[in-house]
């Protein structure tokens, strides 16, 4: 197996690779997720997890009968009070993950926005949200996939 672009080091969850959109939709594995790059300027848009304790990009999981571009517009606003329903999609981050050991896709969405955007209500799952300025190191505890996906996507 060639290097991840990415991994986690207390898990040992991988990126693998990265599929821009033009290619088709990959059909080796599910697509259970869905993930947000919300770009202002240099700065990337990161939500920090209460249950993982760390900075990650907005998304989740695709509900039954939800598409993976509903799932990505409502898990931003879920999660980080944004409403941006013409989210563009970039591609798809492909994961091999350890708790069970499987394969799977993201769906990798993008938006850039002319402002950064600071009113956020902290919920149960999302304790804050941080305006990353990406020429800089990320913010500690940042997830280290979520970070290189968030780069790859912006530059």
């Amino acid at each position: 197996m060639k290097k991840p672009l990415a991994s986690d080091p207390l898990t040992g969850d991988a990126l693998t690779a990265f599929v821009p959109a033009a290619l088709g939709v990959p059909d080796d594995a599910p697509m259970p997720a869905a993930l947000v790059v919300v770009r202002c300027g240099d700065h990337l848009l990161l939500v920090h997890d209460r249950y993982r304790a760390q900075w990650e990009l907005p998304g989740g999981r695709i509900d039954p009968g939800e598409g993976p571009h509903e799932a990505a517009v409502r898990e931003l606003h879920e999660e980080s009070g944004l409403r941006l329903p013409a989210l563009s999609l970039a591609g798809y981050a492909r994961f091999e993950l350890t708790r069970p050991v499987r394969t799977e896709y993201a769906a990798i969405y993008v938006a850039e926005v002319p402002a950064r955007h600071d009113d956020f209500t902290p919920n149960e799952e999302i304790a804050a949200i941080h305006w990353w300025d990406t020429t800089g190191p990320p913010p500690e505890g940042a997830q280290d996939i979520d970070v290189t996906l968030g780069l790859l996507l912006i530059r």
